[in-house]
């Protein structure tokens, strides 16, 4: 049913956007409260994904969490085995493109943590939190807010 007063495709962004506000705020919080990292900016990227097109394939549970993990393991994996040059990181980002294609998990926000990673200096540690925690509270945030709060099926699916 559409609304009267508000015409649903600007329903639709401010929902979006209040959902994507609301998930980086409670990452930044458990942050705060942990002292730990709970953020990286592909997660911004995620948001517009995950609030702004929850139907798309990109943005199903799997594309988010083993994409980002796919991603983020190559990213330390190869800044492990060489040194950080121009060629090690398209390298990186070669190989996890590569792998996010081959295993049907392509989350584009994914493709910049090999970058992050290596350009940081980023631990394995960095893996746990905030990649895999992260990424699973943004699907489980994602999903309570599209049932209850935006009234979108999500996910899709779940694998």
């Amino acid at each position: 049913m559409k609304s009267r007063f508000i015409p649903n495709h600007y329903k639709v962004a401010l929902l979006a956007g209040v959902g994507a506000a609301l998930c980086i705020s409670g990452l930044a919080l458990l942050g705060t409260i942990q002292n730990a990292i709970w953020l990286m900016a592909p997660f911004g990227a995620t948001m517009v994904i995950l609030f702004g097109l929850p139907a798309s394939p990109l943005a199903q549970p799997r594309n988010i969490i083993l994409g980002h993990l796919l991603t983020a393991t190559v990213g330390l994996a190869v800044a492990s085995l060489m040194e950080v040059t121009p060629w090690s990181l398209g390298l990186a980002v070669g190989l996890a493109v590569m792998l996010m294609l081959l295993t049907r998990t392509t989350h584009p926000p994914a493709g910049a943590n090999p970058l992050l990673i290596m350009l940081d200096g980023q631990d394995w540690a960095f893996l746990f939190t905030p990649v895999a925690l992260g990424a699973v509270c943004i699907v489980a945030f994602g999903y309570l807010y599209h049932r209850h709060i935006s009234g979108q099926a999500y996910p899709e699916r779940w694998c």
